[in-house]
């Protein structure tokens, strides 16, 4: 891979001139479909308006994008491939979230209970805006090497659309694929990177518990069910952080606990739901069987029966060292090396790593907070928004990296 050389600190150097720039126009476009997206969000395997006016555009600009076997999201080449030759991917998520939006914005959710609130708006304009800018290259014989983009439905439904997208051939003939994700805490204009683990592995856990109920006057003769439940919760961490290397990171954590519908009445059924998040892979092929012992054991001593539905979700997103390099390069040539940051590993789930089961790849942080904004706006939060520069700089980041590539291979 040819590497563009980072500028020395207090160096004048300005970052290598490529092209594939945005136009005013474009970008002004660009800001009209995300909000036009964040104005109908669609929930996984749901997203008909999404994929509709994706194909539109892309079939505006010459080119023949094909909607998955799903029935939603698509995929879609740019240049002539060379199948001596992998393809570069860029992968965008389309779906969004269950929950209300509730920022007083003209762009705001028109659906109630629904909201792109975890940026997949962003994510889905920006890998449109770079193949329309590619497209033009390719039309000028500026595009070296053919693109795929890959617009991805249901990153939020367990265990994640990408296996679907991947059964439907989205890899096939894909050598390296690149995707970015909005991160609050970084300032747009900026991205993070990090080699290795990215995110951390996500699984689904629901808990029932029984026993023969009875009157609050008398626990002792059937089973405490609501205190049954509360040292599931409690306890659960507790025997694993026992088991486990504490490095790996494994967590339980718990969103839902319901039991009982009267003060004196001990319940005959409880329910518990959460999630299992790790940082490494071989502690994530072994979780299913460790919290699903450790929770037996503690309804057990209470004399609980359980049932554990343990649903897979995803591994974690592990970034390929060399492919990092590749986006590091690209934002450097866009921004410099200063518009670069290290990132941490996360414990947020991510469906892009069953791409990366298959062909390396990497993904960035994309930065969408304000400079000098305070505010703090999470993740999957109803007031969740960007400083819509991230998109410009999301498009110029994937223009560079296909190019670069490109370049690598010739």
């Amino acid at each position: 891979m040819n590497q563009l050389k980072s500028r020395e600190p207090g160096s004048d150097a300005a970052p290598a001139t490529l092209p594939g720039t945005l136009s005013d126009t474009l970008r002004g476009e660009l800001i009209a479909f995300r909000r036009d997206l964040h104005m109908h969000p669609e929930l996984g395997n749901q997203e008909f308006r999404t994929t509709a006016a994706l194909k539109e555009r892309l079939e505006a600009a010459g080119l023949a994008p094909k909607v998955l076997a799903t029935g939603t999201g698509l995929m879609c080449d740019i240049g002539t491939w060379d199948r001596r030759r992998p393809m570069l991917a860029i992968r965008a998520d389309i779906d969004a979230l269950p929950i209300p939006d509730t920022k007083s914005v003209a762009y705001r959710s028109t659906l109630p209970d629904r909201a792109h609130a975890c940026g997949h708006d962003v994510h889905t304009t920006a890998v449109l805006g770079a193949g329309l800018v590619l497209a033009e290259l390719d039309r000028q014989g500026r595009l070296p090497a053919a693109v795929r983009l890959i617009f991805q439905p249901a990153e939020e439904v367990l265990p994640g659309g990408a296996a679907d997208a991947i059964e439907c051939g989205v890899l096939d003939g894909v050598g390296r694929i690149i995707a970015v994700h909005c991160d609050p805490r970084v300032d747009a204009g900026r991205i993070g990177l990090r080699p290795g683990p990215i995110t951390s592995a996500c699984d689904r856990l629901e808990v029932t518990l029984d026993g023969p109920g009875g009157h609050t006057a008398r626990p002792h003769l059937t089973t405490d069910l609501v205190t049954a439940a509360a040292r599931v919760a409690v306890d659960v961490s507790a025997v694993l952080a026992r088991r486990v290397d504490a490095r790996s990171g494994l967590s339980v954590t718990w969103g839902r606990i319901e039991a009982g519908h009267a003060c004196n009445v001990i319940p005959q059924h409880a329910e518990l739901s959460g999630t299992v998040r790790c940082l490494d892979l071989p502690t994530w092929r072994e979780a299913p069987d460790l919290v699903h012992a450790a929770i037996d054991e503690i309804a057990a001593l209470h004399r609980a029966k359980s049932t554990v539905d343990y649903v897979r979700g995803v591994p974690p997103v592990v970034n390929d060292p060399v492919v990092t390099e590749l986006l590091r390069d690209a934002m450097a040539a866009r921004r410099g090396p200063y518009a670069i940051e290290d990132t941490e590993q996360s414990l947020g789930g991510e469906d892009f790593s069953w791409y990366l089961e298959h062909v390396p790849g990497a993904m960035a942080r994309l930065g969408v907070r304000t400079p000098g904004d305070t505010r703090v706006r999470d993740l999957h939060a109803g007031d969740f928004d960007v400083d819509e520069q991230a998109i410009t700089v999301g498009v110029e980041l994937f223009t560079a990296a296909a190019l670069l590539d490109a370049a690598a291979g010739s």
